[in-house]
């Protein structure tokens, strides 16, 4: 019995050993996991701190110079004011309430987050958003935010009271983009019908064109518009600008992998084709139609290409993106030339048909490009080409819906109430000295 006893004992001692050395393995396993996920990485945060400048030079210098020299001397100030100032004001308003309203949970969540992180409530250096700490993601999504208002500047350019503008904008960003952004990357409405928005050709293009359409329908067509020379008057800042556009959208759209891996390369090697093909297509539509290719052409081409390529360049493969870029830029060209002119609105910059066509264009191309049979990454499961396709058409009227009748509303009331456009002899003398007493140029 004491034999037994005994064996029983040491039987059990073991079990009791083997089991706590499972519990302990367990437990060092799940602490492992638990490391790894909450770890910062560092390569990734150098990467992602790198595409958040990049985006910023993309607006500041970048944006400003391509709007400018589009301009005439006399407004060559104010638009880069309108852009500078513009990107400064939201980065503000990012922080206070933006970023909440992008990417917390409320009570009407299908559509807005809440305001659990107003004021970047909660959020300290120890705070990590995947493999990066969230404050340098705060910042990379708020160099997006910054630079979707100051895209719409463009359609008002040379006629809109600088006050009444910065006004636009802060209401605009947040009752119309960040509920459009919550609703793509937040996860809300658009992001449950499984939309395809890698970088914001929903979000940040075809949001802007609607309203930069909007926004020039309402406050009319500059004085003189049809009758005389408004042509740009300086394309070597136009073309500084594009280039200054084109380099800093690699961290628009590589640093929305928010990693730095193969996902990435791919991004990288689709947006650099589709910019470089939008570029030959649109000079070569062009040359066919008034004989001669322009460099504003080219730079054209090359913003078509990178908006189209925006909400595509992680699910289609490289010969997918050449296609794109193509036949973005053809559609663009078209937008710009004729369908601009037949419906007779004064876009001053084509703000609508290059970043909202173009964008519209790609939001739909994808889900033709993303098939396998054309190199694209595929679809999920259940998914087809045809659903897809429709998933993304709800996605694009649904923005367009939200953005148009929003905008429209705070055009109206403001308008009512402050006036939205500078008075004739203003314009006709130039905003650089009647809105901000400085010229550009000394004679």
């Amino acid at each position: 019995m004491t034999k037994l006893f005994s064996k029983l004992s040491l039987t059990g001692l073991l079990g009791l050993l083997m089991t706590g050395f499972s519990n302990i393995a367990l437990s060092e396993e799940m602490a492992a996991v638990m490391e790894e996920v909450a770890t910062i990485n560092s390569g990734d945060t150098a990467w992602m701190i790198m595409a958040t400048i990049l985006v910023l030079i993309m607006a500041i210098p970048g944006l400003a110079l391509f709007y400018g020299g589009l301009v005439r001397s006399k407004n060559m100030l104010s638009v880069l004011m309108q852009v500078f100032v513009t990107f400064s004001l939201m980065s503000v308003i990012w922080v206070v309430f933006g970023y909440s309203l992008a990417f917390t949970e409320g009570p009407y969540n299908d559509y807005v987050g809440g305001f659990s992180a107003a004021f970047l409530n909660g959020i300290t250096g120890d705070s990590v958003s995947g493999s990066i700490p969230e404050y340098v993601f705060v910042t990379f999504q708020l160099t997006f935010f910054a630079l979707t208002p100051a895209l719409i500047v463009g359609a008002f350019a040379e006629r809109v009271k600088f006050s009444s503008l910065l006004v636009f904008l802060t209401g605009w960003a947040l009752l119309v983009y960040a509920p459009i952004c919550h609703m793509v990357w937040g996860g809300g409405i658009i992001s449950q019908m499984g939309a395809v928005d890698f970088a914001g050709g929903t979000v940040v293009h075809i949001n802007a064109g609607i309203a930069a359409l909007v926004g020039a329908i309402v406050l009319g067509k500059r004085i003189g518009y049809g009758k005389e020379s408004m042509a740009p008057h300086n394309l070597p800042f136009t073309m500084i600008g594009a280039s200054l556009l084109w380099a800093g959208w690699f961290g628009f759209n590589v640093g929305s992998e928010l990693a730095a891996d193969g996902t990435a390369g791919l991004v990288m090697i689709n947006t650099q084709v589709a910019t470089a093909a939008a570029v030959i297509g649109w000079i070569a539509m062009e040359w066919l139609a008034k004989g001669k290719p322009s460099m504003l052409g080219g730079a054209s081409g090359a913003i078509a290409g990178l908006v189209a390529i925006t909400p595509a360049c992680a699910v289609v493969g490289p010969m997918g993106a050449i296609v794109l870029g193509v036949i973005a830029s053809i559609i663009a060209y078209w937008a710009v030339t004729s369908l601009k002119i037949a419906l007779g609105y004064d876009d001053a910059l084509d703000v609508f048909g290059i970043h909202g066509v173009a964008g519209i264009v790609g939001a739909l191309g994808l889900a033709v490009l993303m098939a396998p049979q054309f190199g694209g990454a595929g679809f999920d499961d259940g998914v087809t080409m045809m659903s897809q396709f429709i998933v993304q058409a709800k996605s694009i009227g649904i923005t367009i819906v939200w953005c148009g009748v929003i905008s429209y509303i705070l055009f109206k009331i403001i308008d009512a109430t402050m006036g939205l456009r500078v008075s004739e002899e203003d314009e006709r003398t130039g905003l650089d000295s009647t809105s901000h007493g400085e010229t550009a140029y000394r004679s």
